[in-house]
């Protein structure tokens, strides 16, 4: 309870028990803190023989571990807290402010956080060593209590310490089951657990020590009984068993000898293996053989680097040297950012999908991952670029998206066409379902050419982005075709072409970039792309509506399009310069055509600061 008196655990580590045990690390008279409870423990740093805490580690968000580090910040302690969860510690009002509330099935315990904001430091350092005070802290990401929780592992004189946060509570035991159940109906938690408590096993830690429960002393025996368990129940659960095990030792699977498939990532990741011990990836999202929580929340989502070791330990790879996107969509590039940052890895991007990595915000589409992705070279569509002794050319593919590729090479003999989420292996009878999404900026003839594109290079094998790789048959890519066309031919018949084409999207502009920040009284520079919608020359009007005290110059600008054709219009958008701080202040560009006024087919959001 708070006020108890720390007791030495290892080595110079005490742990505190207050609404959760707080562990100080001693270096001299300095201290660094893994997780703070209420903070209480700094009224007992002087029995300790501490003078100042220079760092605080937390391990998760929940209220226990950090519910009063108004203290620390206020002492100028630094705080530093696991990446995906930052935002439920410093940005917490907007979390209340926005958490769905009701006809909620997002059962994660994301309110068990914070009443009110903390400032930090920063993140810590994911799969990486880093130095807080005096020592040098490796952060393992172990989701399951929490989707962002991590363990630190610390060596003290020789003794590798693993501090598990609500991991695991005690031998085969977890301080709450309820906490792992992140979905209605869901096993997401318990599977991450286990499958964490696996990549921890493989570090060797010598004694754990958790947030809530004694030092334990037999981690092997105390993960083992817990992964034993909890397999048990994700099978009581499931309607078809998971071997949690198998995932955890043989993450990857053959395509050929040189070509796997990870069976655990949301998003499929390919590994294209060089005799070199390098290797390429197509796609890096998600690795989520837990599944995926009904939220899309950064909170929610998290990539890991766990399956790379199974490429090293079981296919020679030393090196993760390239990835290659097939798409921007998070589930294809959440991991890309981690992946550079750990593993030196390099991002070679289709051209036609460079842009919406490098600047998501520019674009009003699904799916875009929170932070842009550094591409270090741009490979232009239809040239062969080399790769080790590989040759791979990107080509095209628009349909689940406008902004998507197809990678091709060869390998061990067969002709390989990477498609990400063109299609989907879902339908009847082996069927493939055409995986069209409109706001991903469909056009009604994508599916004619994707088939035609097929067609033409004659894959052996189709690897897709989240079903089993297909063998190619010429009747499979005859039916594509017919498809493709009759899915045309519908979109021609169910709209009014002939009348208003304004394409398989629906509107005739668009705003870029969409998400924008400006100051007060400084101009911001926005790009509207409008389309003549009629089979004849017509005069285009665009007449921006900003908020009130907002200037833009021009007022209104007009161009000549020839029947169905584009253009791009710029516009000065001014903020007054006594404007006050907003978040996501609304401009919309009218169009009129001809004669036809089409309203405000467009809107963008600006922040002023």
């Amino acid at each position: 309870m708070p006020g108890s008196r720390p007791v030495e655990v290892a080595a110079g580590v005490h742990s505190f028990r207050d609404t959760c045990n707080v562990y100080a690390l001693r270096s001299g008279s300095e201290a660094i803190l893994v997780d703070f409870g209420a903070g209480a423990i700094l009224d007992q740093l002087a029995d300790l023989g501490i003078e100042r805490v220079t760092d605080v580690l937390l391990t998760h968000h929940h209220r226990d571990q950090l519910q009063g580090l108004e203290r620390a910040a206020a002492a100028g302690i630094r705080i530093w807290v696991p990446p995906v969860e930052r935002e439920l510690v410093v940005d917490v009002d907007r979390r209340w402010a926005c958490r769905q509330i009701d006809n909620d099935y997002d059962l994660r315990q994301d309110r068990f956080s914070l009443v009110e904001p903390v400032p930090v430091a920063g993140e810590v350092a994911e799969y990486r060593t880093r130095r807080y005070g005096g020592f040098d802290v490796y952060t393992l990401p172990t989701p399951g209590h929490t989707v962002g929780s991590v363990t630190y592992l610390v060596d003290v004189e020789g003794q590798l310490l693993g501090f598990t946060g609500d991991l695991v509570y005690g031998v085969g035991k977890v301080w709450s089951l309820a906490a792992t159940q992140w979905s209605y109906t869901g096993v997401e938690g318990q599977v991450a657990t286990s499958v964490s408590c696996a990549v921890l096993a493989e570090q060797g830690p010598e004694l754990l020590l958790p947030s809530h429960g004694d030092p334990i002393r037999e981690p092997q025996q105390a993960l083992g009984d817990l992964r034993a368990r909890l397999q048990e129940l994700v099978d009581l659960r499931l309607e078809t068993p998971w071997d949690l095990e198998e995932w955890v030792r043989q993450p990857w699977q053959p395509v050929t000898p040189h070509l796997l498939r990870s069976r655990t990532s949301f998003a499929t990741t390919y590994a294209l293996l060089s005799e070199s011990g390098a290797a390429l990836l197509v796609d890096f999202g998600y690795d989520l053989a837990t599944g995926a929580t009904p939220s899309t929340e950064r909170s929610a989502r998290r990539p890991l680097l766990w399956p790379l070791d199974s490429l090293r330990r079981d296919h020679g790879v030393e090196r993760i040297e390239v990835v290659v996107p097939t798409h921007y969509h998070d589930d294809h590039v959440a991991g890309i950012n981690l992946l550079r940052e750990v593993e030196g890895t390099e991002v070679w991007s289709p051209d036609n999908v460079a842009a919406v990595l490098e600047d998501p915000r520019r674009y009003d589409l699904p799916c875009l991952w929170y932070d842009p992705v550094g591409v270090d070279r741009a490979l232009p569509s239809g040239v062969p670029f080399p790769w080790r002794e590989y040759e791979l050319t990107t080509h095209p593919l628009p349909g689940h998206t406008l902004y998507a590729a197809a990678v091709s090479f060869e390998v061990d003999g067969r002709r390989i066409l990477a498609t990400g989420d063109q299609q989907a292996a879902s339908g009847a009878a082996g069927r493939d379902v055409l995986n069209y999404q409109y706001r991903n900026r469909f056009r009604i003839d994508d599916y004619v050419r994707s088939a035609e594109l097929y067609q033409s290079l004659r894959p052996d094998i189709i690897l897709s982005g989240h079903w089993p790789p297909r063998e190619v048959t010429d009747e499979y890519l005859q039916r594509l075709l017919a498809d493709g066309t009759r899915l045309a031919e519908l979109h021609r018949e169910l709209l009014p072409l002939e009348d208003v084409d304004f394409g398989g999207e629906g509107f005739g502009a668009r705003i870029e970039p969409y998400r924008s920040t400006a100051r007060p009284g400084t101009a911001l520079h926005l790009d509207v792309a409008v389309r003549n919608p009629f089979d004849r020359p017509e005069r285009t009007c665009v007449r921006l509506v900003v908020p009130t005290g907002w200037t833009t110059a021009p007022e209104r600008r007009a161009v000549e399009l020839g029947q169905h054709a584009e253009a791009s219009l710029t516009f000065a958008v001014t903020p007054p310069v006594d404007a006050q701080p907003v978040r996501r202040a609304r401009v919309a560009a009218d169009l009129t055509v001809g004669d036809v006024a089409f309203g405000q087919q467009a809107e963008a959001l600006v922040d002023v600061e």
